[in-house]
């Protein structure tokens, strides 16, 4: 342990996507020393995978969009439970972010008259996502890495973290070790910032990357912070169906926003046969001309394709379960269709989609400009993570931020499609500023040499076993379990099945065996890997067990409805004292009376 390499710095950002490149960005700019921390490659976050654009009330294309207007859309998005106080500093605060990413080389798509183009996404009342055609999670982070080169922070790439230090209360540092030779490295850091992204890896069918394991939601319940939110689970509708090798990798929102339609193996629009209430057309004569869709006797005010994304999954899965799906399991998407109405169809796809119109040639063999793509849910994103204070971003430990997917609160119930990459500019500046705050107000903590000699040895005891599984049979039975009982529509009895099945992994997962030594082994990987997946496939479980009604990214299929009783509070998750993880309700703050006006006038 003496070898080991120790580096301090004021502020210790983990993860560099979207969320925290923007905080590490911010706390450098408040005169602190910062170092950034990445599972993978600089460059390499998942935010490059996000595709549909930036949401922000800039009025580029529609002139009655607003902050209002955005900030009652993502409330009525995540069914109320939100974080209002994020969801207004979110919508007040967006266009300002993406003007400043502008402002430092990002390239946007442009208007006629030279302005940001903004085009419509689900649940979103009017256009408002700037986009670089169909890859502006891409030039966000190309943005980001660039303005952030220059700003004085050092950054650890390939690096994991296996467990928060604590001095007492307060977050002290982190213990990390390298992927590539096995080494590991004590950092010392007054605050640390989590933006460590999702859980996808948990389930077996993902939109997400290798590094979407839950670590920062699990390292922070470790630490002692609650997490939030943790049974809404957000499927994205659309992925990838065909081949099986890229089964579940994302296809945008933006090609149903660009006009692509549903269509089940008959060739009807099946979205038109389940349209809520507020989505129907009132009268035949639709103020908005071009704005009312119909299909037989069904009219719509807008596509019902763009409706939000758990209902649309829901749908999907309908047709699929009914018969009524496509050859490997799908739905089909079908953007060529617009062919009849536009000449030069093929070239505004290419245009508009070049990523997915390559994606598609390359991986599937399919020319999205002539043939229907193969869809099908996918798990996208959690609207759960750590519980967060609305303004600074910081945990229910002291020292601790949480910026981006690993942080709860903005989006309640279901994200709408863009509010993520906004989400990832906003709140990781408030998080690294406050981060930077907090390191100047408070002195350097200590971390105790016993702790980290015990992290060190949990960590290498897989290679100490000369028996035991593999760490990847564990994974992929918690995978198919999570996906089978706990998806998309959820039964009490199959979830209770599931924490069985999790507590029975458990103890298998701590008696796995890894052979050969810690440089390039990624059977140790996924070895230490495995207890943040049974962290937080618990806490999903648990909070979707206590949740007994239907409400966003949340469905039951015996509790179908929304009930109200359950819109007054979220479900937090703590680690008790016997270190079994505990469920409570914790009552939402009222509305302020300025907020309430607001969604009365735009709802």
């Amino acid at each position: 342990m003496a070898e080991m390499e120790r580096v301090d710095h004021d502020v210790l950002v983990i993860g560099a996507g979207g969320a925290g490149l923007r905080a590490a960005i911010a706390a450098a700019q408040e005169g602190v020393r910062v170092g950034l921390v990445t599972k993978s490659l600089l460059g390499k976050a998942h935010t490059v995978m996000a595709e549909g654009g930036i949401a922000a009330a800039m009025a580029h294309v529609d002139e009655r969009d607003g902050w209002r207007v955005h900030f009652a859309d993502t409330m009525r998005g995540g069914q109320y439970v939100n974080n209002w106080r994020m969801a207004e500093l979110h919508a007040k605060e967006a266009p300002d972010r993406v003007r400043e990413l502008e402002a430092w080389g990002a390239l946007f798509d442009r208007t006629s008259d030279g302005r940001i183009l903004q085009r419509n996404f689900g649940g979103h009342k009017f256009p408002r996502l700037a986009h670089v055609g169909d890859r502006t999670g891409l030039e966000m982070i190309r943005t980001l890495q660039d303005h952030g080169i220059h700003a004085g922070i050092d950054v650890h790439m390939e690096h994991t973290i296996v467990t928060l230090l604590t001095d007492g209360e307060r977050v002290s540092g982190a213990l990390a070790y390298d992927r590539e030779r096995g080494r590991f490295k004590c950092f010392r850091a007054r605050s640390i910032v989590l933006a460590t992204g999702g859980i996808g890896r948990a389930f077996r069918i993902t939109s997400n990357s290798w590094e979407y394991t839950g670590d920062g939601h699990a390292l922070a319940y470790r630490a002692g912070a609650a997490l939030q939110d943790m049974e809404f689970v957000q499927f994205h509708p659309t992925g990838m169906v065909w081949p099986p090798s890229v089964r579940g990798i994302l296809v945008t929102e933006g090609v149903r926003g660009e006009g692509g339609v549903l269509r089940n193996s008959k060739g009807e629009r099946f979205m038109f046969a389940d349209i809520p209430e507020n989505y129907r057309s009132q009268t035949a004569d639709n103020e908005d001309e071009g704005w009312r869709y119909t299909q037989g006797d069904k009219t719509a005010r807008r596509p019902p394709e763009l409706l939000t994304r758990d209902h649309v999954a829901r749908c999907i899965l309908k047709e699929v379960r009914e018969g009524r799906g496509s050859p490997h399991g799908g739905v089909f998407l079908d953007i060529a269709w617009i062919k009849a109405r536009m000449p030069n169809s093929a070239e505004h796809i290419r245009k508009k989609l070049p990523s997915m119109y390559h994606q598609f040639k390359q991986l599937a063999d399919i020319d999205i400009t002539t043939t229907p793509m193969e869809v099908g849910p996918t798990t996208h994103y959690i609207m759960g993570g750590i519980r967060v204070d609305g303004d600074s971003q910081m945990a229910t430990v002291p020292g601790l931020f949480a910026a981006g997917e690993c942080a709860a609160g903005l989006h309640g119930a279901n994200r709408l499609g863009g509010n993520s990459l906004s989400d990832l500019l906003v709140f990781g500046k408030r998080a690294g500023e406050y981060a930077a705050r907090f390191a100047r107000s408070n002195g350097a903590a200590k971390i105790a040499d016993a702790d980290i000699d015990s992290a060190v040895a949990a960590a290498l005891e897989p290679f100490q076993r000369s028996g035991g599984e593999s760490p990847y049979q564990i994974q992929h039975e918690l995978q198919d379990s999570m996906q089978e009982l706990v998806g998309i529509v959820r039964r009490e009895e199959e979830m209770q099945r599931a924490l069985t099945r999790i507590a029975e992994l458990r103890p298998r997962a701590q008696d796995v065996h890894v052979s050969g030594n810690r440089e390039y082994n990624p059977g140790w990987h996924t070895a230490l890997d495995l207890n943040n997946l049974l962290t937080v496939s618990e806490a999903i479980t648990r909070s979707a067990i206590e949740r007994k009604e239907s409400r966003g990214g949340h469905f039951r299929d015996d509790f179908p409805a929304k009930d109200a009783a359950f819109a007054g509070f979220n479900l937090v998750c703590r680690r008790g004292t016997d270190g079994a993880m505990k469920v409570e309700r914790i009552a939402i703050p009222p509305l302020p009376d300025h907020l309430k006006a607001v969604i009365a006038e735009e709802t």
